[in-house]
């Protein structure tokens, strides 16, 4: 049984696969491509060398670091998961709800 907190994450980080990262897209209507699978493995990588997943400013920087500057900038990131992206990529890559994002 997946469990959910009030926001949408997830309460287990362990019951994270790929088809749950699917479901968790397409609750935000979102049809994940290869683009977001590279986003999403490099925010998982993120929070298993820090131990928390980084607000929109690090995120941005640390896939500018990771993928190029093509892709970290918040405008290419707010195609891929608009809104919020720290926030809906961190939630769909199974992670806890980023701290200092509104």
């Amino acid at each position: 049984m997946l469990q959910l907190d009030k926001e949408g994450y997830l309460v287990q980080l362990s019951q994270w696969t790929r088809e749950i990262a699917e479901q968790l897209a397409k609750a935000d209507t979102i049809a994940l491509t290869e683009a977001h699978w590279e986003v999403l493995n490099a925010l998982r990588d993120y929070y298993q060398q820090f131990e928390h997943a980084p607000s929109q400013r690090p995120f941005v920087k640390y896939i500018a670091n990771t993928l190029g500057k093509e892709k970290g900038n918040s405008v290419y990131l707010m195609q891929l998961f608009p809104e919020s992206p720290a926030k809906v990529a961190a939630r769909i890559a199974g992670l806890p709800r980023p701290t200092n994002c509104f």
